[in-house]
């Protein structure tokens, strides 16, 4: 029998999902709280869940990729009483499978949740739950919820042969998921060719990636094999791809779609086998609204997209890494192994990492060498500008925190009484709510809008509408 969990605080909606639930067969828990939800997932296997956004002590979207990371890896469906296009597109990104409204009809409800139920059962007959673990994933090192969700990912498009984009911050390691699709395909044995967009001069990248014959320009005193010819057989990488000059990305389409390629000053052309893996940090869909990418070649890159998590949402990686770049640095130092303070992990994992994983190498790098013959590391070793950002979040922190007791202390609601009207007092208080809520998110993330619409779940129109409206400045 199908185990569901609902995660919703409204009686009545709790209710309603029960019952359709157990109509179609199913075992169901509830509970009203985030808390409650992922202490019921760790007590329990259950196949699919669904959650609310809005809780009494946060906000669903910010558990979802641990219950989806779960041994069980249940199905997720968001529910919400209010549709926000850009909450949506947050939950699916971040392995929710699917969004809908409390509004739905009990039918449109049934027909989502067997959907969910058919594509875990056809799942659990593959194999599917188990992907990541079988993956060789040489030098990516982590075991967050939101890494094992995007290396499951590498292991479903890894067997294909279709072509891959991966997006992501910069020094999220872009090169070394390419690296591991190419490994765990079938390609492994071929040839693996990067191609730095970036640094491609355009006057000569039909020669770089084309190649050419001998007096084919000026200066081509040799045949010279292009890089798309040496990956046949494997995989081509192109880093950066969004900086691919104009010039070059109409040839470089045929190539995609004829599959030969015909080098500078050749007549014939040759056929060429290789599987394409692109990488960008730039938005593409921007770049081909403004006229910069041809849509038809980022059509032909995205035939599968993997994101990759920046190092601030993968929770408990940090030390995992930081114990594995300190090893390899004593290892080739030849030095004794280090260990780290308590005090040197937690100021690191206090950290934004705006620079991700190099970032944190950078950085490990900094205090291996301030440490010098130091058998400990501590955060004195770290850079002072790192130390100085951490101590300035952590001190802006309590101060929000201590007001926020006050005023609870208070009753919550500053100068609204129960002698009030029921619907005006509960409009005050949430009121309030809302502007406390918001003003500690824009402290926590130093003012970027864009992780405030991430952790609220509200499109960015809502959210400018909210500080508008409570008179929060984003600096």
């Amino acid at each position: 029998m199908p185990r569901i969990l609902i995660i919703d605080d409204d009686e009545s909606i709790c209710h309603v999902l029960s019952r359709t639930v157990k109509r179609m067969g199913c075992d169901v828990d509830s509970v009203g709280t985030l808390s409650a939800g992922v202490g019921m997932a760790r007590a329990r296997a259950f196949d699919v869940v669904f959650l609310d956004v809005k809780l009494p002590d946060g906000n669903g979207l910010s558990i979802l990729g641990e219950l989806t990371a779960m041994s069980a890896k249940p199905e997720v469906i968001i529910v919400t009483g209010m549709g926000d296009p850009a909450g949506a597109e947050l939950a699916i990104k971040n392995g929710a499978w699917d969004y809908i409204e409390k509004s739905y009809s009990v039918e449109q409800i049934s027909l989502t949740l067997k959907r969910a139920l058919d594509y875990r059962r056809a799942r659990s007959k593959e194999g599917g739950n188990t992907l990541w673990s079988v993956l060789s994933r040489d030098r990516i090192i982590g075991e967050s919820p939101a890494l094992t969700r995007v290396l499951d990912t590498v292991a479903q498009f890894a067997g294909a042969d279709s072509n891959v984009l991966i997006t992501g911050e910069t020094g999220t390691g872009k090169e070394l998921f390419a690296h591991a699709i190419h490994q765990n395909s079938g390609r492994s044995d071929g040839p693996f060719v990067t191609v730095d967009c970036a640094t491609l001069p355009e006057s000569i990248a039909q020669s770089i990636l084309f190649g050419h014959r001998k007096g084919a320009f000026t200066g081509a005193e040799k045949d010279q094999l292009g890089l798309i010819l040496q990956a046949n057989g494997g995989t081509l990488f192109l880093d950066e791809v969004g900086e691919l000059p104009p010039s070059v990305q109409k040839n470089f389409l045929r190539v995609l779609q004829e599959r030969s390629i015909r080098s500078l000053g050749d007549r014939e052309e040759r056929s060429v086998d290789f599987r394409l893996v692109a990488a960008t940090n730039r938005n593409l869909d921007d770049m081909t609204a403004a006229g910069t990418f041809r849509s038809d070649l980022l059509y032909r890159l995205r035939a599968s997209h993997i994101h990759l998590p920046p190092l601030r949402e993968r929770a408990g990686d940090i030390r995992l890494l930081t114990e594995h770049f300190l090893e390899a640095m004593c290892a080739r130092a030849g030095t004794a192994p280090k260990t780290c303070s308590t005090d040197f992990l937690e100021t690191l994992e206090a950290y934004e990492w705006p620079g991700n994983v190099r970032e944190l190498i950078h950085t490990l790098e900094h205090a291996f060498t301030a440490a010098k013959l130091d058998q400990y590391l501590f955060p004195q070793h770290l850079p002072p500008g790192l130390r100085a950002k951490v101590a300035r979040a952590r001190i802006a922190g309590p101060t929000h925190s201590a007001a926020r007791t006050q005023e609870d202390a208070n009753g919550g609601a500053g100068d609204v009484t129960p002698s009030q009207p029921l619907q005006e007092y509960r409009d005050a208080v949430l009121a309030r709510a809302e502007s406390r809520y918001l003003q500690n998110l824009m402290t926590s993330t130093n003012g970027n809008v864009r992780e405030v619409i991430r952790l609220s779940g509200l499109s960015q129109s809502r959210l400018y509408a909210l500080l508008k409206k409570y008179g929060i400045t984003t600096h």
